[in-house]
């Protein structure tokens, strides 16, 4: 474990949360999968679970769902399933999780499921920040106007992927902010990798 997250797991922990820290993205996976195996899988859009090829190694374990890859159907089978995984767009060193979502649907996932038994919340190590102000604004300027180029959004701050621009375009993926300070109705995990992973 990194010393200098030591503070910021005790925190998470003491709330509630299970929290694990791995160098790499392989063993990362690796303790997730295992952790996952006997369960359905629904995944929220993460770039991080993308870059850590995540995705390909659940469906190697049994039913994942993930609306990156398949029809209208898995964002549905998504909410509904045993187990949920989503990124972060920002974790403060005092204790909350922030997420920026457009149509809420994984924000909401994140919070309830009917059939909800495991929630992982993944995160590398670019997305740590001080504390709670930072980590909205990060999740504002940074990691909102990234993906909203990535998805190609009629947006000012997909121009130049460089600030949030307060914009009223019907494009937005900035609609709703969830700020998660305890675990809800689902054992939560965070998972930290050492390396700098997604948005």
């Amino acid at each position: 474990m990194r010393e200098d997250l030591k503070d910021m797991f005790a925190i998470f922990e003491s709330r509630g949360f299970i929290v694990r820290y791995f160098d790499t993205s392989a063993r990362a996976r690796d303790f997730i999968c295992d952790e996952l195996k006997d369960l359905d899988v629904g995944i929220g859009g993460s770039v991080t679970v993308e870059q850590m090829g995540l995705f390909e190694a659940l469906k190697n374990n049994g039913n994942a769902y993930w609306h990156f890859f398949g029809d209208s159907s898995a964002i549905e089978k998504s909410s509904m399933a045993q187990a949920y995984i989503s990124g972060v767009n920002a974790i403060s060193k005092t204790g909350e999780i922030v997420n920026i979502d457009g149509r809420g649907n994984r924000v909401s996932s994140c919070m309830f499921g009917v059939n909800r038994k495991k929630l992982v919340y993944l995160c590398g190590v670019n997305k740590v920040c001080d504390d709670l102000s930072q980590a909205v604004w990060r999740a504002k300027n940074i990691a909102a106007p990234k993906n909203a180029q990535r998805l190609h959004r009629k947006t000012p701050c997909a121009v130049k992927a460089d600030k949030c621009y307060d914009c009223r375009s019907p494009e937005r993926i900035c609609n709703a902010m969830v700020i998660q300070t305890h675990p809800t109705s689902a054992q939560t995990y965070i998972v930290i990798v050492g390396e700098d992973l997604g948005y």
